[in-house]
């Protein structure tokens, strides 16, 4: 449904901190669901951990705020571009229940809750082989720049 390229018009986030890699279903104010593919390459295996790789959770937790500001971006029908930016504002009820490793595809699964205010709420997931990595609340602040 959405491509990378699309993906970087609605998030402004680069390399090394872009941690989507493409959207398979969206269904606006409602959900999403995105992947990042997770890679020996990423520059954070260098040092979490060299002998035994494995993706930092608040790593995995900014993936899921990531797909999380693309459903917010998309519903309100806002980019970067146009001067909007969607903050991390929070995140609550964070557990881990697998370690992620290279190879591995990450998938991402957002679920609207609410919005007062210009803050969103969304119920978030993350699985590997449809097993959970792990879930957590999360905030985010629609802002303008």
């Amino acid at each position: 449904m959405m491509d990378i390229q699309e993906i970087r018009e609605y998030l402004p986030h680069r390399y090394p901190f872009l941690l989507v890699d493409r959207v398979t279903e969206l269904t606006l104010k409602e959900s999403i669901v995105a992947c990042k593919n997770v890679s020996i390459n990423e520059p954070f295996f260098n040092g979490h951990f060299p002998q035994l790789p494995v993706m930092p959770g608040v790593l995995i937790v900014e993936a899921m705020a990531q797909a999380a500001g693309i459903l917010g971006f998309k519903t309100l029908d806002k980019k970067p571009a146009d001067g909007s930016v969607y903050l991390f504002a929070g995140a609550d009820k964070i557990r881990f229940r697998r370690q992620v490793v290279p190879g591995d595809q990450l998938i991402l699964k957002v679920n609207y809750v609410s919005d007062r205010r210009g803050i969103w709420k969304f119920d978030c997931t993350a699985h590997v082989e449809g097993n959970l990595a792990a879930s957590a609340t999360i905030l985010c602040a629609d802002r303008q720049v």
